[in-house]
């Protein structure tokens, strides 16, 4: 498998282990590896916020349990005309084809539920949820790598990416390396956990000076911004007659983020939560 790196930029194939009667793949690998360090990660920053670890076990159940699911449902959704001639596929995650503003939202409802049953502030799970999940976006972007899928459009660069010709879209089959967008977005999504983690420390240092919901607003400022730029290199992107959809979602959580800060920051407001409900 080191071969690979060393002559060119090529996945090895999505199969991480055959058994021959079951074969573990890098995109369930990868996932599973990003909970469950999501989990250590959620637990250790919860205890500064007062947090039960074991809640934090429970809230991640919750998350994996509304995130997938809807993460395939969006993705299904915007590419339908496919699945609409192989319905067998629609269950086929293990495939690839999952959308993270799919799982955003998703999570989002799971942790509005899980913190209206336990009584919870929904803005501080957010906060301590918030840097596992950019760094399970980190994680989870090499399944796209290992799948040869959510690639860019063609190049010359050094980092340059092969794509497999029954990979690549028709109009391209001449065309071998592609830019690699998987990788761009995952080094973006660490930088944004290593932002986060920096200013939730921060906050820590300077006796919780920053409100909750902070951290979580800022996830999704930052992450929004790379995904902007990053979705213009692919060819894949969900549309919406000509919209690229994660550009729109994206740009529309800047704005919420943007507007969550001001009401925090500039207004001097705490943000509406269910626990004050």
């Amino acid at each position: 498998m080191i071969n690979f790196f060393i002559s060119q930029f090529r996945s090895p194939g999505p199969i991480l282990l055959d058994l021959g009667f079951i074969s573990l793949r890098w995109y369930g690998f990868l996932i599973a590896s990003a909970v469950l360090i999501g989990v250590f990660i959620a637990q250790k920053l919860g205890k500064y916020r007062n947090i039960d670890p074991d809640l934090i076990s429970d809230l991640i159940l919750w998350l994996v349990v509304g995130a997938i699911p809807m993460a395939r449902i969006y993705y299904v959704l915007f590419e339908w005309q496919n699945y609409a001639q192989h319905p067998q596929d629609i269950i086929a995650i293990w495939k690839g084809g999952i959308a993270i503003h799919g799982a955003i939202i998703g999570g989002i409802i799971a942790m509005v539920i899980f913190a209206k049953i336990q009584r919870q502030s929904f803005w501080e799970l957010a906060d301590v949820i918030a840097p596992s999940l950019i760094l399970g976006q980190a994680i989870g972007r090499w399944g796209n790598f290992f799948n040869s899928e959510a690639f860019g459009s063609p190049t010359n660069l050094p980092w340059k990416l092969y794509i497999p010709p029954n990979s690549r879209p028709l109009e391209y089959i001449n065309f071998a390396y592609f830019h690699p967008t998987f990788l761009y977005e995952s080094l973006w999504n660490f930088g944004v956990f290593i932002l986060l983690i920096i200013l939730f420390f921060w906050g820590v240092k300077n006796n919780h000076k920053l409100k909750s919901g902070t951290i979580f607003l800022s996830y999704l400022i930052a992450y929004s911004l790379g995904r902007v730029w990053i979705e213009g290199f692919r060819m894949d992107s969900l549309m919406l007659g000509f919209l690229r959809i994660a550009q729109v979602v994206s740009i529309s959580s800047i704005i919420l983020g943007i507007i969550g800060l001001i009401w925090l920051y500039i207004l001097n407001k705490y943000l509406p939560d269910i626990r004050n409900k």
